[in-house]
């Protein structure tokens, strides 16, 4: 278990008050336009609140892995998944693989102005024909002289129409399979990189996803990250944090809809007496909170793993499954409580219920999780 600091909570609360002033007004409207401006991002780095982890001399605050992962868990916790999963992707996920893999110069670059809000990051991982599969990735990046040629696509891409900058997995050797992927830092801006449109989605409404596509565009060779072929073995590396950080997202929203059902409990009516004086609502919001001081403890167990540099990728896979699977039932479970108002998007509680989906699918779908928890178990 994670020891009380009085540090994290002051952050966290001005995190809330940022959030209250920032996001909570408008988040509604972003919802039914699709799509959270650029400028919010530029707010979170003005405010502190992007790559928090990242060492001072990168432009961060160089405090521990919770306070980043706090700003994922609070932000789902309000409500706000789609800021939960974006500073996930940029903060949790691509910021990481710079500071983890790559070299002076490109930590120099990047993370200062990723700190900043000037450049909003994403991985580009998922293709039309390969998704949980990433051996299975088709786009090219072959080295001429002092570029790589890229072509290609990738989809499903979260930030990707802010994106400045992709961190994006490629084929150097496209005979190979694991062997010939790579990682490449692209910037977005580069002639032949083009954004799809904002693709429209169940859930996860303002959260920006996209398809890109890349024609003959010029990465220059210096923007490779780490070695040329080991980009799965990176992968592979860097997946726990992202798997943790689903789970902190999970984690925040289990909170929500808790703290939602309780409060709407307390308040309606039904046959002259309180929604939640009824047996069943009462063991419905027990079991939940049951639930979440299982998911809570598992998430923390990890947490405390992941800064002694022990956790390993089936412990991870086996968190994401179970916290997300848990996210699921409970977002059903206490919208029930609501009755027909549950089902209504005017109550919060119905956003959490569609926005928990996708947990069940992106960064490696459950089932994938399940199968790397059984490897581990009996090998292949």
């Amino acid at each position: 278990m994670l020891a009380y600091d009085a540090d994290l909570e002051l952050f966290r609360d001005n995190f809330k008050r940022f959030m209250n002033e920032h996001v909570a007004p408008y988040y509604a409207q972003w919802e039914r336009e699709g799509l959270m401006p650029r400028s919010l991002w530029t707010l979170l780095g003005e405010n502190g609140f992007l790559c928090v982890d990242t060492p001072e001399e990168y432009g961060g605050y160089g405090v521990p892995t919770e306070y980043s992962l706090m700003l994922v868990e609070e932000s789902s916790r309000a409500g706000f998944a789609a800021l939960s999963t974006g500073i996930s992707c940029h903060s949790e996920i691509a910021a990481p693989y710079i500071l983890h893999i790559g070299t002076e110069e490109q930590k120099k670059y990047w993370l200062p102005k990723m700190v900043s809000g000037e450049v909003v990051g994403a991985i580009g991982m998922t293709e039309p024909g390969a998704g949980s599969d990433l051996q299975a990735i088709r786009t090219s990046a072959i080295l001429q002289h002092e570029h790589y040629l890229l072509n290609g696509s990738k989809t499903f891409i979260s930030n990707g129409q802010h994106a400045d900058l992709v961190v994006l997995a490629v084929k150097t050797d496209p005979q190979a399979r694991a062997k010939g992927v790579s990682l490449l830092l692209v910037d977005t801006h580069l002639d032949g990189f083009k954004k799809g449109t904002n693709l429209e989605k169940i859930g996860l409404h303002s959260q920006d996803t996209s398809e890109l596509f890349f024609d003959n565009v010029n990465v220059p060779a210096n923007q490779l990250l780490g070695q040329a072929g080991q980009g799965f073995v990176y992968m592979m590396q860097e997946l726990p944090r992202e798997r943790t950080s689903i789970a902190a997202t999970a984690l925040g929203a289990i909170r929500g809809s808790i703290d939602l059902a309780a409060q709407y409990v307390k308040e309606r009516q039904a046959f002259g007496q309180a929604v939640g004086s009824f047996q069943n609502t009462r063991f419905v919001l027990a079991q939940a909170k049951i639930d979440e001081l299982a998911t809570a403890a598992f998430y923390n167990q990890n947490l405390a793993l992941y800064k002694e540099g022990k956790l390993d990728v089936e412990t991870a896979a086996a968190l994401k499954s179970f916290s997300t699977d848990m996210q699921m039932r409970i977002a059903d479970n206490l919208l029930q409580l609501f009755g027909g108002y549950g089902y209504m998007t005017e109550y919060p509680i119905s956003r959490f219920f569609v926005d928990a989906r996708i947990q069940r699918i992106y960064g490696g779908t459950n089932e994938i999780m399940k199968e790397i928890v059984a490897r581990g178990m009996l090998g292949r």
